[in-house]
């Protein structure tokens, strides 16, 4: 793919590299953006490469991210996981030599020199394991071990639609070139501290599903303080919903105080919900999107829209059942 040699003649040019992604971090943004890094020290070890943004206590065993250089007028920025401009994480300014996105979202809007934009892939991780692959690029145990949870953490353990057999492909390659031991991997991804258990308690018995099938949480600071939790706890909970038959989508609203909004993320088995949260701010993937509201009167307008989205996604499976 010419895109492949591209993108790899620009990492080859530039002595310094930034790498971004998207507000808000989840593995597969850290992953890949560390990953990455990692690939490409190893590749061109006197190059100097940054990977910038808010750091997370959550997930600082994927990596802690660094000062943005002072001067980046010569230097290569990469955008990772992230469709549009606005939700670039660290960049106050995009003066740089050259920029490149790598993405796997539907197209948003194009803001870099370069955009490789691949909504079949299932996680931005599995791009940068295409883009090593298919370049000299050095695929690391290191490298990989960030890639991989990256990867299982956006599939779910490759439960989700988007996992192809490329997806097995590469994680097969990846796993016999650098002996990963995968399987110590997955604690670090999926232990969780007594006080989020006792608050995906709270989740469940407080969760409403409409008739048509969504179903949803709001969370006010009084609850989140009470359980010593913060707004992205909930999020991070969301697929731990996926197997309740009464709903085929449902979203988590937790009050953020800290940038004074409603954090809201969305989740489906089988409705289109990303063209909803884009028409509210947000946006995502067609079963998996996020969005940010001014106020829980906002939510109460999303939820009502969504309900809708379930409700012609049922009526739509009656008419396909009655016609068989």
């Amino acid at each position: 793919m010419f895109l492949y040699r591209q993108i790899y003649k620009k990492i080859k040019k530039y002595n310094t590299i930034v790498i971004a992604r998207h507000v808000g971090p989840d593995p597969d943004a850290l992953g890949s953006s560390f990953g990455l890094k990692e690939s490409i020290l190893a590749t061109f070890p006197k190059k100097k490469v940054y990977v910038v943004g808010a750091g997370t206590m959550k997930f600082r065993y994927l990596g802690l991210v660094d000062k943005m250089p002072e001067d980046v007028s010569d230097a290569l920025l990469i955008v990772l996981d992230t469709p549009d401009k606005k939700r670039v994480d660290g960049i106050e300014n995009f003066k740089f030599a050259y920029q490149i996105k790598i993405d796997h979202h539907p197209y948003v809007e194009t803001f870099c020199d370069i955009e490789w934009i691949d909504d079949t892939a299932s996680s931005a991780s599995q791009l940068v394991m295409e883009l090593i692959f298919h370049t000299r690029l050095k695929m690391t145990k290191e490298a990989a071990s960030k890639l991989f949870i990256g990867l299982v953490a956006d599939t779910e353990r490759f439960l989700y639609a988007y996992t192809t057999p490329k997806t097995f492909s590469l994680v097969s390659k990846m796993i016999k070139s650098t002996e990963l031991d995968f399987t110590k991997l997955y604690p670090q991804l999926y232990s969780r501290p007594l006080k989020e258990i006792r608050f995906q308690g709270y989740l469940m018995s407080n969760l409403t599903i409409t008739e048509h099938g969504f179903g949803y949480v709001k969370m006010d600071d009084e609850v989140l303080d009470a359980y010593h939790v913060d707004a992205a706890t909930a999020g991070n909970m969301i697929n731990n919903f996926n197997y309740i038959e009464e709903m085929v989508a449902w979203g988590f609203f937790s009050q953020d105080n800290a940038n004074n909004n409603i954090r809201g993320s969305i989740r489906s088995r089988g409705p289109i919900i990303n063209e909803t949260a884009a028409s509210f701010g947000g946006g995502g993937h067609a079963f998996a999107s996020g969005v940010k509201l001014p106020d829980f009167e906002k939510v109460d307008e999303l939820i009502q829209a969504l309900d809708l989205v379930c409700k012609e996604y049922q009526e739509k499976r009656e008419d396909e059942k009655e016609s068989r």
